[in-house]
């Protein structure tokens, strides 16, 4: 069986994708020093963000740069000791330039001592 406070801490975070509660997500099971790492780079923020504040910066960024018309969230699917993903299909429209798309992601978090220490974000085409 895979351990309690990953399976707990998968379980939360999915509930909280799920009612749209990211930023409490971001304030109880995150690790201040997480490491967030995007495919490709996200603006001037490049592909990678280092500590809690920068990933609410992140998360602030992509919530004010796009309406999110639907969101779905897959899992959680966990993975030995101290990983599990999420799978996320989103249609979003860019504020900017006005363009609608459908956008699909796994999302691998690592575990250590209860809190989320890394996230990776692998794109769908």
């Amino acid at each position: 069986m895979f351990d309690p406070k990953l399976m707990d801490v998968g379980m939360q975070l999915a509930e909280l994708c799920k009612t749209g509660e990211e930023a409490k997500g971001l304030e109880t099971l995150y690790s201040q020093d997480v490491v967030s790492v995007e495919a490709l780079a996200m603006g001037e923020a490049g592909r990678e963000a280092v500590g809690i504040e920068a990933l609410k910066g992140k998360h602030d960024w992509w919530f004010s740069a796009n309406v999110v018309h639907s969101s779905k969230v897959g899992g959680p699917f966990f993975f030995g000791d101290d990983k599990f993903a999420l799978t996320f299909a989103m249609d979003a429209t860019d504020k900017a330039s006005g363009e609608r798309s459908q956008m699909t992601e796994i999302g691998i978090y690592t575990v250590s001592d209860g809190k989320i220490v890394r996230e990776e974000f692998f794109y769908g085409v």
